[in-house]
């Protein structure tokens, strides 16, 4: 027998849970992350004078981590990158042109989006985000992950900047787009990342050069799935603490929402998601 986790995006949390499901929708950042005003069954009347509705959530996480070995809740603070070169191209030429050719381009000789890189409208999403950290209080990020392409480690260095007090960010490959084809999303070398971002962390066995990206294969988004299910046992299984900001892509967020069965929402480039997640340890045959 092999112990692995089902993992379920938890509701009653947050407004989001009324987003739909539509492709002509885009979640974007809401006032307090759009915390529900709402009672916990830790809710004590006599101990909560003073205590903020983040600090009565934590208090509340606290409990269920502590009183089920079998099953962990960590919340997931999902940023998707500031707009990128890229997505400009897109708007400009369509979606279906862009899959066509354009994405399989470096450039079009004026811009070059191969790992594109942030527009100065993206840049200010990202600070933007930043702004974001005086909701949560002191201690409520514990870890911060980042996708190692060039807009999601740029957009984390705006707006949870380590040199800021923020946790060191940790770069892990499993974060990334859809992986094959589209050259904006074949990431530079280590040797460039270590250099340009000298203190954000970067996971052990991180190749030199980009040994996932094909240019003739797309990854399926079945294949996405199960690579977001392994970030998670990741997440769950590593010393990461039980708020976590994940730095990642539309698409790498569409996928943890199916790997969390969550709904299919599109979010908006620079907004934050929070999304609380349940690990429950089951036991599958091996």
């Amino acid at each position: 027998m092999t112990s692995q986790r089902k993992y379920t995006a938890q509701r009653g949390f947050f407004s989001h849970d009324d987003d739909p499901e539509s492709w002509d929708f885009r979640a974007t950042t809401r006032i307090d992350l759009g915390l529900l005003d709402r009672l916990y069954p830790t809710d004590d009347a006599s101990e909560q004078e003073g205590l903020t509705q983040w600090q009565r959530l934590h208090q509340y996480i606290r409990h269920l981590n502590a009183h089920d070995k079998h099953k962990q809740y960590k919340l997931l603070y999902l940023i998707r990158h500031g707009e990128g070169l890229h997505n400009v191209k897109e708007k400009e030429v369509g979606r279906a042109e862009w899959d066509r050719y354009w994405a399989k381009v470096p450039g079009d000789g004026i811009v070059t989006w191969a790992d594109a890189e942030l527009t100065a409208n993206g840049e200010q999403q990202a600070r933007s985000i930043a702004q974001v950290r005086s909701y949560l209080g002191d201690g409520t990020i514990t870890a911060v992950l980042s996708s190692p392409l060039r807009r999601c480690l740029r957009t984390t260095q705006l707006a949870l900047s380590p040199e800021a007090g923020n946790p060191v960010p940790t770069i892990k490959e499993k974060l990334r787009e859809r992986l094959g084809v589209h050259t904006c999303d074949q990431r530079s070398s280590r040797s460039w990342i270590a250099k340009r971002y000298p203190s954000f962390d970067i996971e052990r066995g991180f190749a030199e050069e980009d040994v996932l990206w094909s240019p003739d294969r797309r990854e399926t988004i079945e294949e996405h799935i199960v690579r977001s299910t392994e970030l998670l046992d990741d997440i769950f299984d590593g010393e990461y603490g039980d708020y976590i900001v994940l730095a990642a892509h539309s698409g790498a967020i569409m996928s943890l929402f199916a790997a969390t069965g969550w709904k299919k929402i599109p979010v908006a480039a620079g907004a934050v998601y929070p999304l609380l997640v349940c690990g429950e340890k089951v036991q599958r045959a091996g």
